[in-house]
């Protein structure tokens, strides 16, 4: 991730809230304080320049190191792998721990496929970077049959345009669909989850990242991509273990962070391939739950059933009705349930 990154995300959450305020004073110490922020979490997390391990070739079932590529050697499946320092790599420590190879090896072990490595990945890409990488592809040979693309948290940092860099990301989706290649995309993480961002930075860029996913799946959708939303299947571990998920520069995962985004990624790569023989999918959901519940539709939708429930729960009470305050609040997809349950209540009173 680019050193200035932070100061570029500090410098524009701080800006927005200046242009917005008449409190001149006010505005700029909190200007000052964002800037101090990220440079706190730039001396925390620095920049991790040390080049991932080598880790392309052709992967076999239980083979204890890949074959070397070389022009003619046979393959199944050429699997290529797209995007930042995320999907290249950064912070394993061995080929074996970067994110490409758990997929690559999973998917020979699950089809008895030779699996074909290549990336074109390269650490501190943001999606402006997807083009080149994807020019990249077709100059050094044909297509490959699947694409694993991650990116956007660099985007995030560089405070890139939320719309722009899903539609980057869009077009690079649909360029690898026209030359046929199957692509799943992990879409934003959740940088809530990077404790070495303070507050209230984390929350600035918290929300950009759960915004850009929510943007990057509805592109990869229209594009004929499969999105896969890590902000949303990866934070309740990181959050729960965070020395054990991220590596040394408090940033890039770990090897078991890396694992546990490729034992998302695999299923569904293999599905699409029409290769997954490991029993039914979980529902995994096509947008982040976690970018979805900040619309503001869903708030909106979120704050009515707070108000339905306490303004049914204290009718209830007022009535006498036993276990009035035990009512637990109903979840914001169903804005209007507490209304029904309470018109067949007095339906079922009314019959009686």
């Amino acid at each position: 991730m680019p050193t200035s990154g932070w100061k570029t995300a500090a410098k524009a959450s701080a800006a927005a809230v200046v242009a917005g305020s008449s409190a001149g004073t006010a505005s700029w110490a909190l200007y000052n304080y964002l800037m101090g922020q990220a440079t706190a979490a730039r001396g925390v997390i620095g920049r991790n320049v040390a080049k991932p391990p080598e880790a392309d070739g052709i992967y076999t079932a239980g083979c204890d190191a890949p074959e070397r590529w070389r022009l003619g050697a046979e393959f199944d499946i050429h699997l290529m792998i797209f995007g930042d320092s995320t999907a290249a790599g950064v912070g394993c420590a061995i080929p074996d721990e970067v994110p490409g190879v758990r997929i690559a090896r999973g998917l020979a072990e699950e089809t008895g496929k030779r699996i074909w490595l290549s990336t074109k990945a390269i650490g501190g890409a943001t999606s402006k970077g997807l083009k080149g990488q994807v020019d990249a592809m077709f100059i050094a040979g044909p297509p490959p049959d699947a694409a694993v693309i991650l990116v956007g948290a660099n985007d995030v940092t560089a405070k890139n345009s939320i719309h722009s860099s899903a539609r980057r990301l869009g077009d690079a989706v649909a360029r690898l669909r026209q030359a046929g290649a199957v692509v799943v995309v992990g879409t934003c993480p959740d940088l809530g989850v990077v404790t070495a961002i303070p507050q209230p930075l984390r929350s600035v860029v918290r929300e950009w990242g759960h915004r850009l996913a929510r943007a990057q799946a509805a592109a990869v959708l229209r594009a004929g991509g499969h999105p896969v939303a890590l902000a949303d299947l990866l934070a309740p571990e990181f959050l729960a273990a965070p020395d054990t998920m991220f590596s040394a520069d408090h940033f890039h995962p770990s090897a078991a962070g890396y694992e546990l985004a490729a034992q998302q990624l695999l299923p569904v790569l293999a599905t699409a391939l029409g290769e997954w023989e490991g029993g039914p999918l979980p529902e995994l959901p096509e947008v982040s739950e976690a970018a979805e519940s900040r619309r503001i539709s869903a708030r909106i939708t979120e704050a009515a059933n707070r108000f339905l429930w306490r303004r049914d729960t204290e009718r209830r009470a007022s009535r006498g009705e036993p276990g009035a305050d035990q009512v637990a609040p109903e979840p914001t997809s169903g804005v209007l349930k507490i209304v029904d349950d309470r018109r067949r209540r007095q339906r079922a009173a009314s019959a009686t």
